[in-house]
């Protein structure tokens, strides 16, 4: 379905724990999962701990338990016999906090970059970039030069799940591009 190759070695991680589990409580076949093999395996999940001793994360567990769905969903598209995905609920999480840099705080990150090198102008694009568009990381990366449109001061960029959304440049982001691209 397009899926990252990141989400699917998550998937097959999560799925081969399960199965591993499943052995454990002699379960062999799809059909023997039931809603107290499910049970079971929330409280395993719920108990299982870190390489660094912590219990896992909530969402980590639904992690889990959505890669189970998926493959149940996924037997069930092929008409065979599996457990009804819509009776594994997840469980409720904290919804995350977000949290912005102050003003000051990113004039002093940009104060700090020196910008009489070319590694200087690189990194004052980069981070007037970012700032200016909230691209992650990783969508910067991929970015090639001939997706910028500098005359327009926008660019589309392809997103988590293949999305596309049109960013714009702030006039300091652009100026800083601009800079950057001459020197490069």
């Amino acid at each position: 379905r397009g899926r990252s190759p990141l989400t699917l070695r998550n998937y097959d991680h999560y799925l081969r724990r399960f199965i591993e589990w499943a052995k454990g409580q002699q379960v062999n076949l799809v059909a023997e999962i039931t809603p107290e093999i499910v049970r079971l395996y929330r409280l395993h999940l719920n108990r299982t701990t870190t390489t660094q001793g912590k219990t896992l994360q909530k969402i980590t567990q639904n992690y889990h338990l959505i890669a189970l769905r998926s493959f149940l969903k996924y037997l069930t598209s092929r008409d065979m016999s599996a457990f009804p995905v819509e009776k594994i609920v997840l469980s409720k999480t904290q919804g995350r906090e977000v949290s912005f840099l102050e003003t000051e705080e990113i004039e002093r990150i940009l104060a700090s970059v020196e910008t009489r090198t070319p590694g200087g102008k690189r990194d004052k694009a980069i981070l007037e970039t970012l700032f200016s568009t909230g691209l992650r990381v990783s969508e910067l990366a991929k970015l090639e030069r001939e997706q910028i449109n500098l005359e327009r001061g926008e660019f589309a960029v392809t997103g988590k799940g293949g999305s596309v959304r049109v960013v714009f440049l702030s006039s300091a982001a652009h100026d800083a591009l601009t800079t950057y691209l001459k020197n490069r």
